[in-house]
């Protein structure tokens, strides 16, 4: 007796499964978008409270902010100097999230955890020489036009 065995069928064929939902996920619509500023503002919380890193960058930020802000250049350039300031604070918060969920998934020493902490670093470093390289650019020709 010989069996009728079919090829296997492609995943175009095959029932597509549902998606599993988390049950965390919010809901739509402005529930959502007001829930969203609510959970925001949990994770700058969490930030300021648990990450070192995170209250440096932003006592560095904030007063270059300002600065920023008084700077006889164009607003052009205002934008440029604060962008580049905010994306430190937008990779660490990145880079703390990494963090969390590498310590998450297991505190062991692994090569694979170490590099996700190590590229997350990189990043805000990189995002640091792109904002002092920037502000080099910007203010160079303010600094030395008298």
């Amino acid at each position: 007796m010989s069996e009728n065995k079919q090829a296997p069928q492609s995943q175009e064929q095959q029932p597509q499964q549902p998606q599993p939902i988390s049950e965390f996920k919010s809901t739509s619509g402005f529930k959502r978008i007001f829930s969203a500023f609510f959970y925001s503002a949990e994770g700058f919380k969490s930030a300021w409270k648990n990450e070192h890193a995170f209250r440096q960058e932003l006592m560095i930020v904030i007063p270059g902010i300002i600065v920023a802000l008084l700077l006889p250049v164009t607003p052009l350039q205002k934008l440029l100097l604060i962008a580049v300031l905010v994306w430190i604070i937008i990779i660490e918060l990145i880079n703390s999230a990494i963090e969390a969920v590498v310590d998450r998934v297991s505190l062991e020493r692994n090569p694979l955890s170490k590099n996700a902490k190590d590229f997350g670093s990189a990043a805000v470093l990189l995002t640091c020489v792109l904002a002092v390289a920037t502000w080099a650019v910007i203010l160079y020709p303010v600094l030395t036009q008298g």
